[in-house]
This record gives structure tokens, C-alpha cells and sequence, in this order.
């Protein structure tokens, strides 16, 4: 019998979903991947990518999806949606994303560097 924590599946996060936000967490996977390895971890509210801890956690919504990546410093950009101060050298970032294309040099820019310190 599976204990509740393990009873959200990456696939339920799609359910009832526009298809476009399917496509732009593949495009994000594709991406992560390509840094060496990645395991997803499905969560109550969002999809956590990890390497040795976290380091992305994706959040969908009906028609695009938030993807909040780990950084060691704040960043300045208009992308970023909203930003947290974790810690004294941790920042969460967050950035809207409405289509595959919006995951361009600049997020992936965000994703090594969130990859790298996790």
C-alpha cells in the first residue's frame, strides 16, 4: 500500500491541462538533462528537480507553468516574477513560463547555474 507522500505522480500535474505545459516542462527536462543526471521527484503542489538536492521545483497552472530555480545570488531581470531570499547565499527565483520557446539561453543560463550548486 503506498503511503500518501508518494501518491502524486509527475503525470497528475498535467491532468486537466492545457498541452502547451506539458511541452514546456519536456523542453525544461531536455534541457536539465543534458547537465548530467536529474531525478524528478513529484510533490503536492509542484515537480521538484533534482541532483543532489533540488535545484528547479515546476509549478503548473492551467495554460503555463512557474519554474523556480535555486541561485546563489539575487538576479536582475524583468523574467523574474518573483524572488526569495532562502538564505544568507541562497535565492529562489521565479520565472513564468507560457511557452517551449521561453525556455531560451537565458533560463538555461539559470538552470546550469541552479544544477551546479545543488
Amino acid at each position: 500500500m503506498s503511503s500518501p507522500a508518494s501518491a502524486f505522480t509527475i503525470s497528475d500535474h498535467f491532468t486537466n491541462k492545457d498541452p502547451i505545459v506539458k511541452a514546456i516542462y519536456k523542453t525544461i527536462l531536455n534541457t536539465v538533462k543534458d547537465l548530467g543526471p536529474v531525478k524528478e521527484e513529484a510533490k503536492k503542489t509542484s515537480i521538484h528537480l533534482v541532483k543532489t538536492s533540488a535545484f528547479a521545483g515546476i509549478a503548473t497552472r492551467k495554460s503555463y507553468l512557474i519554474l523556480t530555480v535555486k541561485s546563489k545570488t539575487d538576479v536582475q531581470s524583468t523574467r523574474i516574477a518573483r524572488r526569495e531570499q532562502a538564505s544568507a547565499s541562497r535565492w529562489h527565483l521565479e520565472i513564468k513560463l507560457e511557452s517551449p520557446a521561453a525556455v531560451d539561453t537565458e533560463v538555461i543560463k539559470w538552470l546550469k547555474a541552479a544544477y551546479e550548486i545543488s
